[in-house]
């Protein structure tokens, strides 16, 4: 599945990163930055649980 993230709603509250550090982290100027653009079987349960966990809805996923 393909990782989506409107970074126009993204609040960068790193709520993303704490459930999927592999995929989500923030830079040193507090912006998202998405390290994959797809889920692997390894990433999957993480990646959801971020995409739930996202107080804007600004992550989504794609098939």
């Amino acid at each position: 599945m393909r990782i989506k993230v409107d970074f126009d709603l993204c609040e960068s509250n790193a709520l993303c990163e704490a459930m999927a550090p592999e995929v989500f982290e923030l830079d040193d100027d507090d912006y998202l930055v998405v390290k994959a653009e797809e889920t692997t079987p390894e990433n999957i349960e993480s990646v959801k649980r971020a995409v739930a966990a996202c107080p804007r809805a600004a992550i989504t996923l794609e098939d």
